[in-house]
């Protein structure tokens, strides 16, 4: 019975003592938290004039959040104790502070000046045209696309589709036309001699005007 009761009590003692540190560490974690952030602000000047410079970007380094300047270059950003903070702007040097991991207290202001970043860019020469008269040569040689009304036009136009048919295979419906066209000639003229087109008008005609397109030329 006293081992039971002896039992029951280490049982009670060590959930007590458990329960205490637990309950410590839960109230010392949110001090750690909490004394590790820090509240940066402050201004943006240019170094020269001690000018506000508005929209300039506070970035917090390798963490990927940051802020913007205000119209009078102020801001305000949270921050932890020992990062590195970037402060950059178009036409100025970028720079860039650390905040101190030993800070005591959680606010931290800056006033940052900003120098001048001077970035000179290839020389460009404007020469005007000599005279009018070359300047008119130019425009009217000036070679012009066309538009797709101009390009339609062409692409539709009796010597391009003669160029296509001319160089384009027979597709299946025309190569059944022409053998059954040239089996129609050879029944109609079954046991007979064919007619001999040297004195037919209308083959010399097809003929004077395939010679006119080209139809004969050689093609390579």
């Amino acid at each position: 019975m006293k081992k039971q009761v002896f039992i029951s009590l280490s049982i009670l003692l060590f959930s007590f003592a458990s329960n205490n540190i637990h309950a410590q560490n839960t109230e010392s974690a949110p001090n750690i938290y909490r004394d590790s952030v820090v509240q940066l602000y402050g201004v943006i000047m240019t170094a020269d004039s001690l000018k506000a410079i508005p929209f300039a970007s506070i970035v917090v380094n390798n963490k990927g959040r940051g802020t913007i300047t205000n119209n009078d270059g102020v801001f305000s950003i949270a921050v932890n104790k020992g990062e590195q903070i970037t402060f950059s702007c178009v036409g100025f040097k970028n720079r860039v502070i650390k905040i101190p991991a030993n800070l005591e207290g959680n606010q931290y202001s800056v006033i940052q000046l900003m120098v001048n970043d001077t970035n000179f860019l290839p020389a460009t020469i404007l020469k005007p045209r000599p005279t009018r008269q070359q300047f008119e040569r130019d425009f009217v040689n000036s070679k012009v696309d066309d538009d797709m009304y101009e390009t339609a036009r062409k692409n539709t136009s009796a010597a391009q589709k003669r160029i296509i048919l001319s160089s384009l295979p027979r597709d299946g419906k025309e190569a059944v036309g022409a053998s059954l066209s040239q089996q129609a000639s050879r029944y109609y003229h079954t046991g007979q001699l064919p007619p001999m087109n040297i004195l037919n008008p209308s083959a010399w005609k097809s003929f004077i005007n395939s010679w006119k397109r080209g139809d004969y030329k050689s093609k390579r």
